[in-house]
């Protein structure tokens, strides 16, 4: 399965970089994650329970950072086992680019499964990787919300500022020019 996309992200790339890093911030927003736990350096074991059509399992792995260029981008490979239901492993690569936005997450994920989950056929698997990445996503701008706060309209801003200026200086305690009372 192959899988690439980006998503405007409403927080600076730093913010972004430390964020994708911190193993409690992926648990939140990982769907069906019940832990992400460090192992050793840029290492993490992973727990998590998911669906797949009529398959359901609770899956053990591990992720581990590789290609890592703060705070710009990495590469994450992983692999999980799901008992019966099978197992997945793969890589994917995150770019954070900073603009005016905030910055652009832009990813590729190159990932195989095996087991029961693979017999399910190519586009329910698909349809389920792209559903769990939109979850991530939903849950993961949501949190950045909470720490945060909302995204900051910059027109909005400067507007309101220039107003509460010009109000200032009509009733006398603006910035009064240096020329006067010099």
């Amino acid at each position: 399965m192959e899988m690439q996309g980006s998503r405007q992200l409403a927080i600076t790339q730093q913010q972004a970089w430390e964020s994708l890093n911190d193993p409690a911030v992926l648990k939140i927003c990982i769907p069906g994650c019940d832990k992400v736990d460090p192992t050793g350096e840029n290492q993490y074991a992973v727990g998590m329970a998911l669906k797949i059509g009529p398959v359901s399992a609770k899956f053990s792995g591990k992720i581990t950072l590789s290609d890592i260029v703060p705070p710009a981008s990495y590469t994450i490979s992983f692999e999980g086992q799901g008992g019966a239901a099978g197992f997945g492993k793969g890589h994917s690569n995150v770019l954070l680019t900073p603009n005016e936005a905030g910055c652009e997450l832009g990813y590729t994920v190159n990932a195989q499964v095996g087991g029961k989950v693979a017999q399910l056929g190519q586009r329910l698997i698909d349809g389920a990787a792209k559903s769990l990445a939109e979850d991530f996503f939903k849950r993961f701008d949501a949190e950045m919300q909470k720490r945060y706060g909302p995204p900051v309209d910059e027109a909005a801003t400067e507007e309101k500022t220039g107003a509460v200026a010009g109000f200032m200086q009509k009733i006398g305690l603006g910035k009064k020019d240096k020329t006067e009372d010099s």
